[in-house]
């Protein structure tokens, strides 16, 4: 059980709606079209983050076969590095929280592409709204001419998160895929969190983020 997220101060860390985000960069999402997202920044990072919550959005990406369809959410996310060192991120170490009821919240892992792969080709994993945690995906037995598996794998990898490294004044941008089994209700209560960040120069970390993917700005 968890009563709250996480209790590490966090400083000025804050989460605005994205019209109210003040910073050099900005430009960078409004020339990308980044609307409606949840926008955290402290320490010269600035993530973004806008869940699809239309299927519409995956037809380009995903012209066969849709992760939403299967029940899986895609979170279009954007790394702005306004500071003068690189930034690593742990990209596998990025979580989605979703309160389940007043007292608890369950941590779901971002998935792969291979993981997005098998989702949607084979559905059927657990309720998310279960007490019990989520286990990780099972990979599924397959031969390598399974067309449609690697098609998939490769359109969810393409679309993906690049690259773990933000190079200084930079932006790196791309989709984190989480699992919510067609509850996409739970996105009201949701959370993304960013935790294992460090400037490359010296290792020296940065502030977790928890960016309340509830507060969205308009569309």
């Amino acid at each position: 059980m968890r009563n709250s997220y996480y209790s590490r101060l966090r400083g000025l860390a804050v989460t605005i709606p994205l019209a109210g985000v003040l910073w050099s960069g900005a430009s960078v999402y409004a020339q990308n079209g980044v609307r409606g997202a949840a926008v955290e920044s402290h320490e010269g990072l600035t993530i973004s983050a806008t869940p699809w919550t239309e299927a519409s959005k995956y037809k380009e990406k995903f012209p066969k076969k849709s992760p939403y369809a299967a029940g899986i959410i895609a979170v279009q996310v954007a790394f702005h590095n306004d500071s003068d060192d690189s930034i690593k991120l742990e990209l596998s170490r990025i979580r989605m929280t979703v309160r389940l009821d007043s007292e608890n919240t369950q941590e779901l892992p971002s998935l792969s592409a291979e993981d997005v792969a098998q989702g949607v080709l084979k559905p059927g994993a657990k309720d998310p709204t279960k007490r019990s945690r989520i286990p990780l995906p099972v990979p599924v037995p397959r031969s390598n001419g399974d067309k449609n598996f690697v098609e998939l794998q490769r359109q969810a990898q393409e679309a993906s998160v690049p690259t773990g490294v933000v190079a200084p004044h930079s932006t790196v941008q791309g989709l984190l895929y989480f699992d919510l089994q067609n509850q996409f209700d739970l996105l009201e209560t949701a959370h993304l969190y960013v935790p294992e960040l460090a400037f490359m120069r010296g290792n020296r970390p940065l502030t977790y983020f928890d960016i309340d993917l509830g507060q969205r700005g308009a569309q």
